[in-house]
């Protein structure tokens, strides 16, 4: 998503600087554009534009030459250049940093309409880079050399966009809140081959002036009305992943490099920080996902970034007071069926591999088609998408201004830290116990209700253990930053290793009860159950040894 940049949303924009070049008129820098971006689903696109397209709206006729280097430099940096048709005026724009979710530096030139129109006529419109040179837009090109980057900037595509604005305020602050509506319809066009399109139908809300309450008092209602999706995916984006026959952009991970924390944080600041790290990992695998993207990897980054998000919200729900817990058992719901949908829609993948090792093939159609919501559902639900709407906020709040302010975060992280330790060595505990019975009990003699039973616990205190485990991971990456790297990576590399480990022991037992079950209408898959009971005497063991060594370790805290 590009470089971190601290925002301070109590300014709005700085000094108009004024550039007289024979190409570039005027510049006006912004250092923050602050806009929420939401797709319109097609069902709802008549109510929607009967509020976006009144007497005091406007329409108006966009037209934008997107550049780049042959190889996308620009855009794997987070950085989007064009030039905009924008009714009888020419603009020249880059935008890039921000804090990767809503808020972006952006720099506009208003351009010389005759000389761009001359070289329209010569086929060779092309950027001014010389006019970033000593302001404080460089250094977001600091990597670049701006003589040798413009050399190689082409035009990558094109965009036809038909915009309607229009402007709202809210009534009681006197002209002094206000925010501008922008629904967008049109296409993204490939720059060398007007075949290749892809269609574009947003709407954007960008705070003009004001609090940033309104904007999200705003967005939320026409949201919840018209079943809005967020959506991080930028016009360049879409033009760049058109050029690389691309529908989506890639799963994106967890980035702990961009955890903004230290040990000066307030625990106001550590929360907000930690939560906004998590949304870096939600909001582009949930954009992907609300476009249309049936990829596992979008849903499985998408779970895990949800279950971290979890993990903050219940272990420093003191930490603020503008924590809402009606977000948790939202956020919960979400998780689960994308974890329940991921474990059976991956059966058929298991199946492949089985059947590489001999095994008879196994339907599980019927299975998975009893699931009645999907992913995709899971994710476009609206209560979902008010939820990541009122997390953005937060994180965009004021934590000075909370009680809390003056309290260090890590003056409380070891008691929290402690905490989850020994609730993780107790689970591995009563795992050993379960398993020890299981392996000592002779099941020839002992009754089908009695194994069963058996079998429950280890699976009842396996999920425990992982997930106590995770918890624990969760927890130390976040508050690692505010300790001594030499003391944390040894204890992180060790949790994560084991975490796998158990994760692969937990995933193996469930398919080995899916499979034990599945032989009471398909006796083939025996076959599977038996491989897979196989498998889990070495994952035991494997598990075991990395639990030891967790155990083995000195807390960094």
């Amino acid at each position: 998503m590009g470089a971190y940049l601290f925002l301070n949303f109590n300014d709005d924009r700085i000094t108009v600087i004024l550039f007289i070049t024979p190409l570039f008129t005027a510049e006006r820098i912004i250092m923050q554009e602050i806009e929420l971006k939401f797709l319109v689903p097609q069902a709802r696109l008549k109510g929607l534009m009967r509020q976006a397209k009144v007497k005091s709206s406007e329409d108006i006729q966009l037209a934008a030459h997107y550049y780049d280097t042959p190889k996308q430099a620009l855009a794997k940096a987070g950085i989007g250049l064009r030039i905009r048709q924008e009714g009888d005026d020419w603009v020249q724009t880059i935008k890039g940093g921000g804090d990767g979710i809503a808020a972006r530096l952006e720099h506009n030139a208003l351009l010389d309409n005759e000389l761009v129109q001359t070289m329209l006529t010569n086929n060779d419109l092309m950027p001014d880079l010389t006019i970033y040179k000593d302001t404080s837009i460089e250094p977001l090109l600091a990597t670049f050399k701006l003589n040798k980057l413009a050399k190689n900037l082409t035009r990558q595509y094109v965009t036809e966009v038909q915009r309607t604005t229009r402007l709202l305020e809210q009534p009681e602050s006197n002209g002094q809140n206000r925010i501008e509506t922008a629904y967008d319809y049109g296409q993204v066009i490939h720059g060398n081959d007007a075949s290749q399109h892809q269609a574009i139908q947003e709407i954007e809300f960008e705070l003009l002036a004001g609090d940033l309450s309104y904007l999200f008092a705003t967005a939320k209602l026409w949201c919840k009305r018209y079943s809005l999706c967020l959506s991080t995916v930028t016009k360049a984006e879409r033009g760049s992943l058109l050029i690389q026959g691309q529908l989506y952009s890639k799963a994106v991970s967890a980035n702990l490099a961009q955890l903004q924390v230290d040990q000066d944080s307030s625990r106001p600041a550590f929360v907000r920080a930690a939560v906004h790290n998590c949304l870096l990992q939600i909001l582009p695998n949930s954009s992907a996902m609300v476009a249309g993207s049936e990829d596992d990897t979008h849903s499985l980054q998408l779970r895990i970034g949800i279950c971290r998000l979890l993990v903050v919200l219940n272990s420093f729900d003191k930490f603020s007071e503008q924590l809402n817990p009606k977000w948790q058992p939202i956020l919960k719901q979400a998780a689960t069926l994308l974890s329940d949908y991921h474990q059976l829609a991956h059966l058929n993948h298991i199946e492949d591999q089985l059947q590489q090792h001999g095994a008879p093939s196994i339907d599980w159609t019927a299975e998975v088609a009893q699931i009645k919501v999907t992913p995709i559902d899971a994710v476009r639900a609206n209560d979902f998408q008010l939820t990541l709407l009122e997390l953005i906020e937060f994180t965009m709040s004021d934590a000075s201004a909370e009680p809390q302010a003056q309290k260090l975060a890590i003056d409380k992280l070891p008691k929290i830290l402690s905490k989850k330790y020994s609730k993780l060595l107790k689970a591995e505990q009563k795992l050993a116990e379960c398993q020890h019975d299981w392996v000592n009990n002779d099941h020839l003699e002992t009754a089908k209700a009695e194994v069963k039973l058996e079998s429950d616990n280890i699976a009842k205190m396996l999920h425990k253990t992982h997930q106590s485990l995770k918890d624990l991971r969760y927890l130390s990456e976040f508050a690692a930053p505010l300790y001594a790297k030499k003391n944390t990576k040894r204890w992180l590399k060790r949790l994560v290793k084991a975490q796998k480990s158990l994760g692969q022991y937990q995933e193996h037992s469930y398919y080995q009860q899916c499979y034990q079950q599945k032989t009471l209408t398909d006796i083939e898959a025996l076959y599977a159950a038996g491989w897979f009971a196989a498998t889990l005497i070495n994952d035991r063991k494997c598990c075991q040894k990395r639990l030891n060594n967790i155990q083995n370790s000195a807390t960094f805290w």
